[in-house]
């Protein structure tokens, strides 16, 4: 018979009232990714205090894989991230980030997912206002890459001039090839260019070049670099864009953070 306690690092994504006194929690994992266990106990109970949204630790669980049923027995908590739960900008983000993590199945590789979403709420806890900001573009930059979909965004798909280091150029994005067009090569697509006008706004080649910096430059580098609030705008409509387009669907998380996100 296989063990039935078990144990591993987790982060709580989402808790829902199950029945009048359980609860059905979303947790992810580095070995087991997105999955969903059950909590019992009413509201005097100690561990609902403990198993909420965003606290990181170590959770211990008892398994029966024959009827497909996972309890948790215990959650050593790490951490708390208080300030995702009264600062609405960073709960916002948080809520996004987990969105992504659930439909995209942690991108099948659990260990690198578990890895980027933790550094992110730890980054969201220790910024505030801009800096949290630009936290979750590199997020969604970084996670667009583990789906395998980043664009490149060093040359032109077309001409393969470099577009990221051009004074004012920059490029336009092309979405049916998945890449960006420079300047003289844009209105050849024009599939691209009608994409472009209704959707994604060219990106200047300082946004593309902070991109290319989020890939390439050690993360202490890239925070310490300055990021306009035009170019801080251009970047989340067109990543959001981006993340969307990649999951085939809207984002919950987006709607409802409309306005704040």
């Amino acid at each position: 018979m296989p063990e039935r306690n078990k144990s591993t690092q987790a982060i709580i994504l989402s808790v829902k009232q199950q029945g009048e006194n359980n609860r059905s929690v979303c947790i992810v994992s580095p070995d087991r990714g997105v999955f969903y266990a059950t909590l019992y106990g009413g509201a005097k109970s100690k561990m609902r205090s403990l198993v909420q949204p965003f606290n990181t630790g170590l959770i211990y669980l008892y398994e029966d894989e024959a009827r497909h049923f996972i309890k948790i027995s215990d959650f050593d908590v790490k951490s708390c991230h208080l300030s995702l739960h009264t600062d609405i900008y960073k709960m916002m983000a948080a809520n996004l980030a987990s969105e992504i993590l659930i439909k995209t199945k942690c991108a099948g590789d659990y260990a690198e997912a578990f890895k980027l979403f933790s550094a992110f709420l730890q980054g969201l806890e220790l910024t505030q206002g801009f800096e949290s900001r630009t936290g979750t573009i590199r997020f969604l930059w970084r996670y667009i890459r583990l789906l395998g979909l980043q664009p490149d965004v060093n040359t032109c798909s077309s001409c393969s001039a470099l577009i990221s280091t051009q004074a004012s150029h920059g490029g336009t994005y092309i979405r049916h090839i998945n890449g960006f067009a420079c300047r003289d090569c844009t209105p050849s697509f024009s599939e691209g260019q009608k994409f472009a006008k209704q959707e994604a706004p060219a990106l200047s080649s300082s946004s593309l070049f902070y991109l290319n910096a989020v890939n390439t430059m050690r993360p202490s580098t890239v925070r310490g670099m300055e990021l306009s609030p035009q170019n801080e705008s251009e970047l989340k409509n067109f990543l959001f864009m981006l993340i969307e387009q990649a999951l085939g669907s809207r984002l919950n998380s987006l709607e409802t953070g409309s306005g704040i996100l």
